[in-house]
């Protein structure tokens, strides 16, 4: 089977699901809901929480959506993914909630990087000045002297160690809200660019950019963990 028949498959399959699982919430099946409600609610707590400025107010938005997705499975017509029109009902009752608030997060954090005037290190995650500019027939990919340095084989085939693994989620959680928000649905719940896109209501250029500044910081937060330790 081709690469391209693999991915049929799996969207096929994936889409097999959706249908089954809407069927069994359509026809009132309360299992399937609490499993569902189990297994969505905490990633759409820390995703609410990007978009409101407590952790109660965050539970008032999971919440809030569960009871939105209840009043309108009937006329959900299935033209996303169930778990992304889930998730888009989560960011407009976040937004909402977020105004009524007065604590809607700007987009802020997709200003140009900055560095630290005090260390000299980007706070941005890397230094734009590694990269290639506009004019380079590779416009955005790593130039000779800033291309990453491969760091230092771990032990048990190179596995990530625990420890830099507590940098990683440390760094993660210390991005600013909508990166955070971006980086976790694309590499922790595997939605698609488009998913999140239509989940969170921005562009697709918005949401490379925080992606990249996200990914960025990571890569960062990592390289100088593995540069400080000893060889």
């Amino acid at each position: 089977m081709s690469e391209g028949q693999a991915t049929g498959a799996s969207r096929t399959a994936s889409a097999s699901g959706d249908a089954a699982l809407l069927a069994a919430l359509r026809a009132g099946d309360e299992a399937a809901f609490a499993e569902l409600v189990a297994a969505w609610s905490p990633s759409m707590l820390r995703i609410a929480r990007s978009f409101v400025g407590t952790w109660q107010a965050a539970e008032d938005v999971v919440q809030d959506t569960w009871l939105g997705v209840v009043r309108g499975l009937a006329d959900f017509e299935q033209r996303s993914t169930l778990r992304t029109w889930v998730l888009s009902i989560l960011a407009n009752r976040a937004r909402t909630r977020a105004t009524r608030d007065r604590r809607l997060v700007l987009w802020s954090d997709l200003a140009p990087p900055e560095a630290d005037g005090d260390t000299g290190r980007w706070v941005d995650g890397v230094d734009p000045a590694r990269f290639r500019g506009p004019d380079d027939p590779y416009p955005g990919h790593w130039t000779t002297a800033g291309e990453p340095v491969a760091w230092r084989e771990q032990p048990e085939t190179s596995a990530i160690s625990r420890e830099a693994l507590e940098v990683l989620d440390a760094a993660l959680a210390a991005l600013p809200p909508r990166q955070q928000t971006v980086v976790r649905l694309r590499d922790v719940h595997d939605l698609t660019s488009q998913e999140v896109c239509e989940a969170l209501d921005i562009s697709a250029e918005n949401q490379r950019v925080l992606l990249h500044r996200g990914r960025s910081r990571l890569r960062a937060a990592l390289e100088l963990h593995y540069q400080a330790e000893p060889a």
